[in-house]
């Protein structure tokens, strides 16, 4: 195992805590993922539980962290949604909520992102700024827009988001890492976020002769049923391009435009003593853009699996330096089989299952990963 992390699993009241703790020259990254291990509590003692088991965390570690991004996953958005929005007001980092039950039999699992060395501080457009080493990172979350349908809603979130890009001195091609998409009723309404996707992306030239953006796309509502679709954002200001790298394992998957989607499989960013790597949403595919073993979950697990770690390999990581993970099941019935499975492979990596189906309904699981590693 390197030494330029650990990773562990702390049980605290009511609470079990999974954390992965990266150590490079001029910073440390936390990611801690919250469980409920009682889950005859009700939705606000789960939220407060997790909440002080996470202060807790923050403020007895070694080095003083702040907290970069929360994200919620919850069981039932219309009930609880607007307690979490109360816990959390007012606050400097970025807040995402997002209904995709916990596979666990719990209403809630929580992602904290957190950093040392940073100053983070909300802006007035919305977007939590967090400087660090003379670069300036942009979190945006819950991002939502009027419009009848997941496509119109897409337009307008997109340029919406442009001009506060443009606002902080960026650009949706030169500055924008990473993009989350919830959608609401997925098997209805992904096509029309991908058609606005496409068309925002060729107005800002890119393109798969530039580059596209690392993405996940996938189910998920919010509280208000009419919205159609959310978007979580991460950008960043002061960014050299020859900092930023996308990967494509080519042996194992094809480009995604060739199915008339765009984004790219994965992009790392290098800084002086460590990269980042954003492995966007992977399912069990072909290179030849084709779903592998129709029917199979724990076949789709092995051969997602594989496509992983074929991105990861190709930014010169691995398993180990995964901080954390969130895995994505259609189905419900699927959950003892793939629990077991990751419980077994990676018994103490930050990761969250939960139920939220994936773009085709024929991928039966898909999960996404943020790695870590010295340079």
């Amino acid at each position: 195992m390197n030494t330029d992390f650990t990773q562990h699993t702390v049980q605290l009241p009511n609470v079990r805590a999974e954390i992965h703790q990266f150590k490079a020259t001029d910073t440390s990254k936390w990611h801690i993922m919250l469980h409920i291990d009682n889950s005859t509590l009700p939705f606000d003692e789960q939220l407060q539980s997790l909440n002080r088991s996470c202060e807790d965390i923050i403020s007895t570690c070694p080095e003083k962290i702040q907290i970069v991004i929360k994200r919620y996953f919850i069981s039932d958005a219309s009930n609880q949604e607007a307690a979490i929005e109360e816990y959390e007001r007012p606050s400097s980092y970025a807040v995402s909520i997002i209904q995709q039950p916990p596979l666990d039999n719990t209403k809630i699992a929580l992602w904290v992102y957190a950093t040392t060395d940073t100053k983070i501080k909300k802006l007035d457009n919305g977007l939590c700024e967090v400087q660090q080493n003379g670069l300036r990172h942009l979190w945006l979350a819950q991002k939502t827009a009027k419009g009848q349908d997941s496509e119109q809603q897409t337009l307008r979130i997109f340029d919406e988001y442009t001009h506060l890009l443009q606002e902080e001195g960026c650009s949706l091609k030169d500055n924008c890492i990473r993009t989350w998409f919830y959608v609401n009723d997925v098997d209805n309404q992904y096509a029309g976020m991908v058609k606005a996707r496409n068309h925002v992306f060729a107005t800002e030239n890119l393109t798969e002769q530039t580059h596209f953006i690392a993405s996940t796309g996938i189910g998920g509502r919010q509280k208000d049923s009419t919205v159609w679709t959310q978007m979580d954002a991460y950008a960043i200001h002061g960014i050299q391009p020859e900092q930023i790298h996308y990967l494509y394992a080519a042996d194992h998957l094809n480009r995604t435009s060739e199915y008339g989607v765009s984004f790219e499989r994965g992009t790392y960013v290098d800084y002086s003593d460590h990269r980042e790597l954003f492995i966007s949403g992977t399912a069990s595919i072909n290179n030849k853009g084709e779903i592998v073993h129709q029917g199979n979950i724990r076949k789709q697990v092995l051969r997602m699996w594989e496509n992983v770690e074929a991105l990861l390999l190709e930014g010169q990581a691995q398993w180990e330096n995964v901080a954390q993970m969130a895995i994505y099941l259609r189905d419900i019935g699927d959950y003892p089989i793939v629990s077991h499975m990751f419980q077994e492979r990676f018994p103490h990596k930050p990761k969250v299952i939960v139920l939220a189906p994936v773009c085709r309904p024929g991928w039966l699981i898909e999960m996404e990963c943020i790695a870590l590693k010295e340079l």
